[in-house]
């Protein structure tokens, strides 16, 4: 895994380098090196921060899951799908999860707007 992180460095450094004859400022391999270092950056991943990336990863996408499961409670709940009953049981689930996430937000060392990742292009996710 290393030596494959070696060789992406490498490759990096190759397409930005000036000495490259074939790569004016305005080539597509520019273009493709500033993607990267963009990418870079969202990625972050480094041997010490993995967990924590990990972590950041699979909180926001239990975060993102959850906040649709609610929404789609409310709409069963103002079409009258559900009893009371099953209206108190979800909102207690899903108030629930929503501090099982936080607590393990705090665990990895992150702050519960950490989870809204961006997504370049995309915005935000939450």
């Amino acid at each position: 895994m290393d030596r494959f992180r070696t060789l992406g460095a490498e490759q990096l450094r190759m397409i930005g380098s000036p000495e490259r004859a074939d790569s004016p400022l305005d080539s597509p391999d520019a273009e493709l090196l500033q993607r990267l270092r963009t990418l870079e950056q969202r990625i972050n991943g480094t041997p010490e921060n993995v967990e924590q990336g990990l972590a950041k990863l699979v909180l926001s996408l239990i975060e993102f899951l959850r906040r649709v499961l609610e929404k789609q409670a409310i709409r069963r709940m103002d079409g009258g799908d559900l009893s009371d009953e099953q209206i108190e049981r979800m909102g207690l689930t899903l108030m629930r999860l929503e501090e099982k996430i936080v607590e393990m937000a705090a665990q990895f060392g992150l702050d519960p707007d950490d989870l809204n990742l961006d997504l370049g292009p995309l915005g935000r996710l939450l």
